[in-house]
C-alpha cells in the first residue's frame, strides 16, 4: 500500500506542484492562524503574549451573553444574511434569464457590463454615495422631498429605513456578479431542448418554467449552500460602511462582526472578541453541516459533500 501511493505521488507529481500554492495559502492563513482560538478562553495580557495570558474558561462567553446583546446581533445577522440570499438569487436568477433571451448579442453585452461594474466598487465609496441621498440637510432624497412640499425624512436617525436600504445596496452590489454563474449554466443546456420546445409550440414562459429552471437547480443548490455556511458573518464593509458608529441604528442594523469589531476596538476587550468570532464560526459550521444533511436526503448528487 506504501508502494503504492509513492507511485501515485510520482505520477502525479506536476498536479501536486501545481496545487501547492493553494494548499500553502490556506494552510498559512486559514488552519495555523486556529492556535489563536485559545484567546477565547483567555484573559488577554500584552506582556504574557497568547499562550502566556491566564486561563478563565467560559467567562468571556458569559459575558457575552450577560450584556444582552448576542441574541439581537445573532438575530439580526441571520435575518440580513438570509434575505441577502433569497432576494439577491431570485434577482440574479431573473437577470441571466432575460439578459440569455436578449436577441441583441450587442445589447446582451453592454447590459452584463453595467450591471457587472458594481460589484467592483468599494463599500467606502457606496457609502459616501448613501450618504448624499439620505442626508438629512442636503441629501438628495430629501431635496426632492421639499421641492414638492413635503417633510425631510430624518434617516439616519430612524432605524426602520435600513432594515430595506442594505438589502438595496447588497443586491444593487451582487446581482451582475451573481447573474454571470446562473448565465454560464443557462449557456451549457442543450440547444437542442430549445428546439424541440420550440417545435411543440412552447412560448418563452414555457421553455423557461420547464426546461430553464429545472436545469439551473444544481447551481441555485450549490450557490446556496455556499452562502448558507457564511449565514452567520455579516458583511463587514456593508454594515460599517453604511451606518458607521451610529448607535441610533445599531437595534436594526448590528450583527455579529460589527459588534465584535467595536468590542474590540472601542473596549479592548481581545478574550471576548475572540469568543463572539468563535462563537460564530461554530454556528456558521453547525448551519453548513446541517443544510448539506438535509440535501444529500433529497438529492444526493446536489450536496457539497
Amino acid at each position: 500500500m506504501k508502494r503504492g501511493l509513492l507511485y501515485r505521488l510520482r505520477q502525479n507529481r506536476s498536479l501536486l506542484f501545481m496545487i501547492m500554492p493553494a494548499v500553502l495559502f490556506f494552510f498559512l492563513f486559514s488552519y495555523v492562524p486556529m492556535a489563536g482560538i485559545v484567546l477565547a478562553f483567555k484573559q488577554y495580557r500584552y506582556d504574557l503574549g497568547i499562550f502566556g495570558s491566564p486561563w478563565v474558561g467560559l467567562d468571556n462567553f458569559k459575558f457575552f451573553f450577560m450584556t444582552g446583546d448576542a441574541f439581537s446581533v445573532t438575530r439580526n445577522t441571520l435575518l440580513y444574511n438570509a434575505a441577502f440570499i433569497i432576494v439577491n438569487n431570485v434577482l440574479q436568477i431573473i437577470v441571466a434569464i432575460l439578459i440569455v433571451e436578449l436577441g441583441s448579442k450587442w445589447f446582451r453585452k453592454v447590459a452584463q457590463t453595467v450591471m457587472f461594474l458594481p460589484y467592483f466598487i468599494s463599500w467606502v465609496v457606496v457609502g459616501a454615495v448613501a450618504y448624499n441621498l439620505f442626508n438629512y440637510e442636503h441629501g438628495t432624497i430629501n431635496t426632492i422631498l421639499k421641492a414638492i412640499g413635503m417633510e425631510s425624512l430624518d434617516i439616519y436617525n430612524t432605524d426602520t429605513y435600513w432594515k430595506y436600504i442594505i438589502v438595496f445596496f447588497s443586491a444593487w452590489k451582487a446581482v451582475g456578479y451573481g447573474a454571470v454563474f446562473y448565465m454560464a449554466s443557462i449557456m451549457s443546456i442543450d440547444r437542442e431542448t430549445y428546439e424541440a420546445a420550440d417545435m411543440d409550440g412552447a412560448n418563452v414562459f414555457q421553455r423557461i418554467w420547464h426546461i430553464t429552471l429545472p436545469s439551473l437547480r444544481p447551481t441555485i443548490i450549490i450557490l446556496v449552500l455556499l452562502a448558507i455556511g457564511n449565514i452567520f458573518r455579516g458583511d463587514f464593509g456593508l454594515f460599517y460602511q453604511l451606518v458607521g458608529n451610529n448607535g441610533m441604528l445599531f437595534k436594526a442594523t448590528d450583527v455579529i462582526d460589527t459588534y465584535v469589531y467595536r468590542s474590540l476596538l472601542i473596549n479592548n476587550e481581545i478574550g471576548m472578541s475572540a469568543a463572539i468570532g468563535f462563537y460564530q464560526s461554530i454556528l456558521c459550521f453547525v448551519t453548513i453541516l446541517l443544510m448539506n444533511y438535509l440535501v444529500r436526503k433529497t438529492d444526493k448528487d446536489s450536496a457539497l459533500f
